[in-house]
């Protein structure tokens, strides 16, 4: 009887260990996507300097406006696949619309060019992200939304490790043209689209009335959900677009062709941190590693306002890799936790909302900070308003909480 009880524990953690083929496609899914991106964001900061003549202020402009649409039709689209019921034909429609625009800055002529280009490309992510999340959530039991969620976190930086790879070899030893390598960029996106389009099965969701939300509220969903969005909210105001960390890396002395082996090295920290960081949170609950992530980055940013050395960048990158592990899956399973499942389209279109809303300020900030005083007085206020974020997040854990939201708020 003890044997068989044994044999019993072992098959069930097999079964917990065992990821939904949903989630391994869109794995690779991302894995493609995110090659063909990286092949040109790691190069876009430079090649918007150098080639095109634009400053700080404006890279930060096209970034935060990227961001910010996207996050705004993320809103929208999650909404609107739990009303349709479905989410598959809205996912799709967003690769495949990012996959064509994306290489088009091969053709970029000037600043702004670039920035319409990104914003269609945004305009696609916004598109598919919630509702491929909430594809996510309704493919895994909920003991293993945060293993679930870490994987694709992983496979993500698994393809933005191979895209600057592929990036570096065209550049070290094929062609001499950033806009050559901005055009081959093409090929994973299309993969990416075809795979989705061929080997992922729609979700629907259940008919009736209550599943099918009228508007776009923070009403029906829990006080919990609602106050840990403000605390985000507040913590993405620091949280600027990386193309800073890439221009104090150029600015200490990292060359150019060294830039795509920089992105690799911090793609690679959150590739291998991100699955067992989204394990862990399964086992003790993900406010704890959230807490803990926010208080990584505030050391990596106040570490960039004092680097002067190339080998401090490459170790800042590395350990920043690391907050991502601890931060993005896990907060993804932890909306899936206090969001009903019948409206996790619209909870994860309000966390990217929120998330992304705040990129335009946040980078806005730090390019005019940057521009006025200096790089380290710019990364010095992301670092505090991260630490503020994480006290006030400890705060919010130590209210007392409703019964219902209780086993999803645990330390």
């Amino acid at each position: 009887m003890p044997s068989s009880s044994r044999s019993e524990d072992r098959y069930d953690s097999r079964t917990r260990l065992k990821l939904p083929r949903t989630v391994v496609v869109l794995g690779g899914v991302s894995l493609l996507t995110d090659a063909s991106s990286e092949m040109i964001y790691p190069l876009l900061p430079l090649f918007l300097a150098t080639s095109l003549g634009a400053g700080a202020a404006f890279i930060g402009l096209i970034e935060g406006v990227a961001e910010s649409t996207a996050s705004l039709v993320k809103l929208f689209s999650g909404w609107w696949s739990d009303r349709l019921g479905r989410r598959k034909a809205i996912v799709v429609g967003g690769y495949t619309l990012s996959a064509f625009a994306r290489p088009l800055v091969a053709l970029a002529g000037s600043g702004w060019h670039v920035l319409a280009i990104r914003f269609t490309d945004r305009l696609g992510k916004g598109l598919r992200t919630a509702p491929r999340d909430a594809l996510i959530a309704a493919a895994t039991p909920n003991a293993s939304l945060g293993r679930a969620f870490g994987f694709h976190r992983a496979m993500d930086h698994a393809g933005a490790v191979v895209g600057p790879l592929i990036a570096f070899a065209l550049l070290a030893t094929v062609v001499e043209d950033l806009r050559v390598v901005f055009a081959l960029a093409a090929i994973p996106g299309v993969l990416a689209v075809l795979l989705l389009a061929t080997q992922v099965a729609d979700a629907p969701i259940a008919p009736g009335a209550h599943t099918r939300p009228s508007s776009i509220s923070l009403a029906p969903f829990p006080s919990r959900f609602r106050a840990v969005l403000g605390v985000v909210t507040l913590f993405t105001l620091g949280n600027s677009s990386d193309a800073f960390l890439l221009l104090k890396a150029h600015a200490v002395g990292i060359s150019a062709s060294a830039i795509p082996l920089l992105w690799i090295a911090l793609h690679l920290s959150k590739a291998l941190s991100s699955t067992p960081a989204g394990t862990l949170s399964d086992r003790i609950g993900r406010p704890r590693l959230i807490i803990a992530g926010w208080l990584v980055y505030a050391a990596v940013y106040g570490g960039f306002a004092l680097a002067t050395d190339a080998w401090q960048v490459w170790a800042l990158f590395i350990l920043y890799g690391t907050f991502f592990g601890l931060t993005e899956g896990v907060e993804k399973a932890y909306v899936a936790d206090l969001a009903p499942p019948e409206l996790r389209g619209t909870a994860y279109g309000l966390y990217h909302a929120a998330v992304g809303l705040a990129a335009l300020p946040a980078s806005l900030l730090m390019g005019i900070v940057w521009d006025l005083r200096g790089s380290a007085a710019a990364f010095s206020v992301g670092a505090g308003l991260a630490l503020v974020s994480a006290g006030l997040f400890l705060l919010l854990l130590m209210h007392p909480v409703t019964r219902e939201e209780a086993p999803a708020a645990r330390l």
